[in-house]
């Protein structure tokens, strides 16, 4: 299945995605079974993050080329960050770059988790059956801010910098998947998703020693490499058995 949310009416709805429709649920479907209450055309979709988490997890560092690019050593074990709500948008909407960055500003795809299950203490077979499904995400980063600041508050965390979606997919073998991150219709990075330091199950294993995780909080799993962007730019992140994330980039200021 594939679970999203869109806007209908000016208000956010959870819905079934199809070919052709989506048919709009009574509620989410991560901890429950939602009545169908109507359909509209998914050509016509406004999509949204396919959920807004209760805590946006994120790890660093997890792909062998990247630990290697960035001359670091390799993690010795399961390491989360934190990112902000406020970072995320959907499909199809615009990754705003702020007009004062200067440097490096690039993107990073990455296969994101979402928990359907509140876990502690979880062995790995109970943190596999606890993932409710898997979207795709783009980390976007200003890098100088990154190097000038103390913590990621802005490289990591400005408005639109976290692109999500374009849903949530719930039938996939998501390690065995290839992600591919194409600029203006140009490959420019692909690699096997699941060719990680440590999978997601390893790092809710070791989450879970110290902190409770719940249904519709999300784990980006990082990126192999990265990608410049400037304004002008479409991104699109694929994740094959998942679909497509695409975002067009704009100059802050210049969007509609």
């Amino acid at each position: 299945m594939r679970y999203a949310r869109i806007l209908v009416d000016g208000r956010p709805v959870w819905g079934r995605v199809g070919e052709e429709e989506i048919e709009l649920l009574s509620g989410s479907p991560i901890e429950g079974e939602p009545e169908v209450l109507g359909a509209v055309a998914r050509s016509t979709a406004v999509w949204l993050p396919p959920v807004v988490p209760p805590v946006f997890y994120a790890v660093g560092m997890n792909y062998p080329r990247h630990i290697a690019h960035a001359g670091v050593e390799t993690p010795a074990r399961p390491e989360i960050g934190y990112r902000a709500n406020n970072a995320l948008t959907g499909h199809g909407s615009p990754i705003v770059k702020p007009a004062e960055v200067e440097g490096r500003f690039e993107a990073e795809p990455e296969l994101v988790a979402v928990i359907g299950r509140t876990l502690r203490h979880a062995t790995h077979e109970e943190a596999r059956k606890a993932v409710f499904g898997w979207t795709i995400g783009n980390d976007v980063s200003a890098r100088a801010w990154q190097h000038q600041d103390r913590t990621f508050w802005r490289s990591k965390n400005s408005d639109t910098f976290k692109p999500m979606g374009p849903w949530i997919e719930t039938d996939v073998d998501a390690l065995a998947q290839t992600t591919t991150l194409r600029v203006n219709g140009e490959v420019r990075s692909e690699f096997p998703t699941g060719d990680m330091v440590f999978d997601p199950f390893d790092y809710l294993v070791e989450m879970t020693r110290h902190l409770t995780v719940h249904p519709g909080d999300v784990l980006w799993m990082g990126a192999e490499s990265v990608c410049r962007i400037e304004p002008g730019d479409t991104v699109d992140v694929e994740i094959s058995g998942i679909g497509v994330l695409s975002n067009p980039v704009q100059l802050e200021g210049n969007q509609p």
